[in-house]
């Protein structure tokens, strides 16, 4: 298998929607090389591959389909391909693709290099040029798709709510630390919970402006947990954990803060 990231560039005349049409751009491929004859099996196994990673990013499984090529569509070398594409709000457009390349690519290297490339088998004895399953997808695409996908608008007690539902693996901060008020204690014991939560997670500290407000900035920013250390908090050393989805609160001691919200990150 050969894998690699770097700048693609294509001579594009009208660049647009934002980062889903540009000229240079990051791409993101594999090399997959596999024996003639099992090159169906391999190809099934990385396009399911690539939609469980998608998945795992947290990508809604509706606004994802497949697009098999027609035989207009299918590269010269090719002997099947798929793309994943994603409902954008311009519609279904391509972000990746998965290609059986066949032993075109390392069969003309042979020819031009006057090189072997064939491989020797060390159970069988058997040699043969392999076969090429490929993986090819746009980093600035599936970041604009991740991005579109967590985006949300919803109306909460009457008040429009700008939310990104980010999978909390993808989340910039994982959690913000707020006093309820700048006074009574509350900053400073707010101050220690998040130089000790910032330890082990990317955390964030905010005390402008009303508790909605700092919820409100927090959700725009996608951050899973709200930290709010109140008065009961300088009393028995709990904090209230708001959850950026549900918008459940719950109490938590403030010394297990860390491993809280490493389980919840890991679930």
């Amino acid at each position: 298998m050969a894998s690699q990231i770097g700048k693609a560039f294509r001579n594009e005349i009208t660049p647009g929607n934002f980062i889903f049409r540009t000229r240079e751009f990051e791409q993101m491929e594999m090399q997959f090389f596999v024996k003639p004859g099992t090159d169906l099996e391999w190809f099934e196994f990385w396009r399911e591959e690539r939609m469980k990673w998608l998945g795992g990013l947290g990508i809604r499984p509706e606004k994802l389909r497949f697009h098999q090529h027609t035989k207009e569509e299918l590269a010269h070398y090719a002997k099947d391909a798929y793309d994943i594409q994603y409902e954008f709000p311009f519609g279904w457009q391509e972000f990746e693709g998965i290609h059986n390349r066949t032993n075109f690519d390392l069969s003309r290297h042979q020819e031009f290099s006057g090189k072997k490339l064939e491989y020797l088998d060390p159970t069988t004895n058997e040699r043969f040029v392999p076969y090429v399953v490929e993986t090819s997808a746009g980093a600035d695409r599936t970041a604009l798709v991740v991005m579109l996908d967590a985006y949300k608008e919803e109306e909460v007690e009457g008040a429009k709510r700008v939310v990104m539902r980010f999978h909390p693996a993808l989340a910039p901060l994982k959690a913000a630390v707020f006093p309820l008020v700048n006074k009574d204690g509350m900053p400073e014991l707010a101050r220690r919970i998040f130089d000790d939560l910032r330890k082990s997670h990317n955390a964030f500290y905010d005390d402008g402006g009303s508790i909605g407000r700092r919820y409100r900035r927090q959700d725009e920013a996608g951050t899973p947990f709200g930290i709010t250390i109140d008065g009961q908090s300088t009393q028995d050393g709990t904090v209230t954990v708001r959850d950026r989805d549900s918008l459940k609160q719950e109490r938590v001691a403030a010394d297990r803060l860390a491993g809280y919200v490493g389980d919840k990150l890991k679930g």
